[in-house]
């Protein structure tokens, strides 16, 4: 092969590693159309184009970072818990999915509990929560957590008095355990105007793509915002301590909120970047007696695409 030749196959193999650099891109454009309502994007009311590219520019910086901390975590066998809590459609999801989005699953990975069973119920009340907690060089994201006594239980009347008492007695000897075991933890409340939670709620009711983010209970939730306000304010009061505090953040608008979550959480770890040896790509071992079968058409998926 001559060199012209070589030079051209490197140029088309970079374009092709560009072209899929682009495409995981779109992934976050994707994430971004499915915030919108379909009223929005069919009338082209859209952000200003250089505030979504600025945005766009600062998440991606940021998520890259993201991905040092991961390596950072796994190298030095770091523990990490990161709570997310807040209103219904405050914005808890979101950042969580772009938090993640770069990272290695096995790494870092999201717990996201139902409401419990009847087993559960009749334990202690943070097991079912330890058994999601980190091994050591992983990061566990809780998208809701223990503080659901605190919230929902508290307001829906699913727990009695002795037990929401008793849940504040706890948590604060609970979540010193779990720092003096090595485990760093996070707790982020996520906080909406009674206006924006309105708004996001009728977002999801006319969105067809959106409802079944609506349940029964988050409408409920809705009917109850001064109780839940009334829990929300005790709960910061009595579980803000100095090994574990709660960080508030506004999250009325989801770009600022999401980069202002990431910002702060880097902020919150010690990571620094970890070396790495180069990586080389070994060629491939190529064999005379090898033959590749043919996978009979019935197999293959159509392609309408």
């Amino acid at each position: 092969m001559t060199l012209p030749n070589i030079l051209s196959d490197q140029e088309e193999l970079m374009q092709r590693i560009a072209r899929d650099l682009v495409d995981s891109y779109d992934e976050e454009i994707e994430l971004e159309i499915e915030d919108r309502s379909i009223e929005e994007i069919e009338s082209g009311k859209i952000d200003d184009k250089a505030a979504r590219q600025a945005y766009f520019k600062e998440l991606f910086r940021l998520q890259g970072e993201l991905v040092k901390l991961q390596d950072w975590v796994q190298n030095t066998r770091q523990k990490v818990v990161i709570l997310f809590e807040g209103r219904d459609a405050a914005g808890k999801g979101g950042v969580i999915k772009r938090i993640t989005q770069r990272l290695n699953p096995r790494v870092a990975r999201v717990a996201a509990l139902p409401a419990p069973n009847d087993r559960e119920r009749t334990q202690w009340y943070f097991q079912r929560y330890v058994a999601h907690l980190p091994a050591a060089g992983e990061m566990v994201l809780f998208d809701r957590s223990w503080y659901n006594r605190a919230g929902v239980e508290r307001v829906m009347g699913f727990c009695t008095d002795d037990e929401y008492e008793e849940f504040f007695r706890t948590v604060p000897d609970f979540e010193r355990m779990l720092v003096r075991s090595g485990i760093k933890l996070i707790k982020y409340w996520f906080s909406i105007t009674d206006d924006e939670q309105h708004m996001r709620f009728l977002s999801r009711i006319h969105d067809p793509l959106k409802q079944w983010k609506l349940s029964p209970m988050d409408l409920e939730s809705r009917r109850r915002w001064e109780e839940y306000t009334k829990a929300k304010e005790l709960m910061l009061d009595r579980t803000h301590i100095p090994e574990a505090p709660w960080w508030v953040v506004q999250a009325v608008d989801k770009k600022k909120a999401r980069l202002n979550c990431i910002s702060h959480l880097l902020g919150q770890l010690p990571y620094h970047e970890v070396e790495h040896a180069p990586v080389v790509l070994p060629a491939r071992e190529r064999h005379a007696d090898y033959l590749r079968h043919p996978v009979p058409e019935s197999m293959y998926v159509p392609e309408l695409y």
